[in-house]
């Protein structure tokens, strides 16, 4: 090694000076650090010295002790089981719209307005009319307890249109959570019946901020839910109490879905719903409640039928540390705040 130039001579040990020494520990600690770092670059776990500055883990930034995930640019486009799953400016996105544009697709879009929820529904419409589906024919469906919340009438655009439905008050969400599906029930087998091909079914607290267009309709559509978006399955808030109807064993479930948006054609919003709250009606019978109320049945059902069209995080965001940064917002909440899950997800408005 070049350490013993200086150390030995021919004529054996001779004693090194000041200078020669400082030269043998410089020496030193190249070979040491080249060795060191050879194994560094090598080793497909190790941590950029910026990643640790920023407190990077997984390519996620972590800040404090929550956690703001990025949406990876190579996203999937489709599901394990091969359902496309919808990014609103990808290529699949732009050619479907394209090609069901020229298609003459009624939808309808059912909105529960009762209580204080009033004060959400004009905006919540002012809104669909600019992004939601421009160009097709669409019906509102308000299920409401108090039909002048809608007086004056909006001035809708061509081919919209919209329905009062009554609907009895029910005051406090659980009781609300419960009772909307059976109340989608009845009014897509008694009073929508044949009138449109697709029904969309929608939180009436948010607005639609970019365009939300045919790349949507499918036979079943469910949506990510934005906080469980891109984290591993043991996370997903699924229903875990045995004696409930909606119980998820752990070795089941792709994703977890929000409730806040999802739709497919009126047989399959038939069955969903039925089931749904044949469900909901069985745990109620039996004192249980779900600890995510309405959307842990809304996951329990899209477990056993898998949707044939999933939306992105895109369709449904809202403002949250825990909530996927997306590419593009397309369909965001008003009134849902992020609250500490604790084991259950918790609705504030």
């Amino acid at each position: 090694m070049a350490l013993f130039l200086f150390c030995k001579s021919p004529a054996g040990p001779v004693r090194m000076n000041r200078i020669q020494l400082i030269l043998c520990c410089f020496l030193l600690s190249l070979i040491i650090y080249f060795f060191n770092g050879s194994k560094a670059a090598v080793s497909s776990k190790s941590v950029h010295p910026l990643a640790e500055v920023l407190g990077m883990k997984d390519g996620r930034i972590l800040k404090d002790t929550s956690v703001i995930k990025t949406v990876d640019p190579r996203h999937s486009e489709r599901t394990s089981w091969g359902a496309p799953l919808v990014w609103g400016d990808s290529h699949n996105s732009v050619w479907r719209r394209a090609k069901l544009s020229e298609q003459g697709i009624s939808v309808g879009l059912l909105v529960l307005v009762v209580g204080t929820y009033a004060r959400f529904i004009r905006h919540f419409l002012t809104s669909a009319e600019t992004h939601f589906l421009p160009g097709q024919m669409v019906t509102y469906y308000i299920l409401t307890d108090n039909p002048r919340t809608l007086d004056p009438p909006l001035d809708l655009g061509p081919g919209r249109h919209m329905k009062v439905l009554p609907a009895a008050e029910l005051p406090g969400w659980d009781r609300l959570a419960y009772r909307r599906m059976v109340l989608f029930t009845e009014t897509i087998f008694e009073l929508i019946g044949k009138e449109v091909d697709y029904i969309f079914c929608t939180d009436v607290d948010q607005e639609f901020v970019g365009p939300v267009g045919e790349e949507i309709l499918g036979d079943l559509v469910a949506t990510l839910h934005p906080e469980f978006f891109n984290v591993q399955r043991n996370q997903f808030p699924y229903e875990d109490q045995e004696d409930s109807s909606a119980c998820v064993e752990e070795d089941e479930g792709d994703y977890y879905y929000t409730s806040e948006f999802y739709g497919g054609v009126v047989s399959q919003m038939r069955r969903l719903a039925r089931d749904c709250s044949m469900l909901i009606l069985q745990d109620e019978a039996n004192k249980v409640t779900a600890r995510a109320l309405e959307e842990s049945y809304l996951n329990r059902y899209l477990i056993d039928h898998r949707p044939t069209c999933v939306l992105s995080p895109e369709y449904s965001w809202w403002d949250s540390p825990l909530t996927v940064r997306v590419p593009k917002k397309r369909l965001v909440s008003l009134g849902r705040q992020c609250e500490a899950y604790d084991n259950r997800i918790v609705k504030k408005f």
